[in-house]
């Protein structure tokens, strides 16, 4: 079934179970994902460790699981360097870049209204 949205991905009032931008949201929009995303934005190239510095509290096994998913999705590179000891870049494509424009008012926001939010 071919569903029609409106620009907000309403289909005539719902937001539909099937809809696949439930799964594209679930990817960018996971804790990880948003704190990888802003992380390429702030620095065009890091290496595994710097990311995992620059996100304090990742466990490995998320970063990677979450940087396996966003590279699926066609929003972060990943580079291999065939040297010895292995050397790996992430950083945005295009449409991560384009994503990240969109997060940084967001991430902006929340910066200025978490404390009284949480007070």
């Amino acid at each position: 079934m071919q569903l029609t949205l409106n620009e907000h991905g309403f289909t005539a009032g719902v937001l539909p179970a099937n809809c696949p931008s439930r799964t594209v949201l679930d990817h960018v929009t996971s804790k990880w994902g948003v704190l990888v995303l802003m992380a390429l934005t702030t620095e065009p190239q890091l290496r595994w460790g710097e990311l995992r510095r620059t996100i304090e509290g990742v466990s490995e096994k998320m970063l990677a699981q979450t940087l396996r998913t966003l590279e699926r999705d066609g929003l972060v590179l990943r580079v291999a360097h065939p040297v010895i000891p292995p050397h790996v870049e992430y950083s945005l494509t295009p449409r991560g870049r384009e994503l990240s424009d969109r997060l940084v008012p967001l991430m902006d926001w929340i910066a200025l209204n978490a404390d009284s939010i949480l007070s």
